[in-house]
């Protein structure tokens, strides 16, 4: 294999790593907060106040977006939800990060 063909090998395995990495950043975390806070007949808006936190924040969680521990548990709680409800509101899959 010419020095060449090497780098060329060597750059394209680097640029799948890059790719793999991009798509675990981006990677959604689905959860409940949407159809919870519909069902409450509660705004982002509403939510984001009781919570504490900013409505964009609460967008980018309904969104499927990576949050804080911290933040999930304002959300339960604003939501009128005990902390043992977790699993009902962000599913268990979203604890093991």
């Amino acid at each position: 294999m010419t020095s060449y063909r090497r780098k060329a090998v060597s750059v394209l395995e680097q640029t799948e790593d890059q790719a793999t990495e991009a798509k675990q950043a981006f990677r959604r975390y689905p959860n409940n907060v949407r159809k919870l806070r519909e069902q409450l007949l509660m705004s982002k808006a509403e939510l984001a106040r009781k919570a504490s936190l900013s409505a964009l924040t609460i967008d980018r969680v309904e969104s499927g977006h990576k949050c804080r521990m911290d933040t999930k548990r304002k959300i339960i709680l604003a939501l009128g939800l005990k902390i043992s409800d977790k699993d009902q509101v962000f599913g268990p899959e979203s604890y093991e990060d």
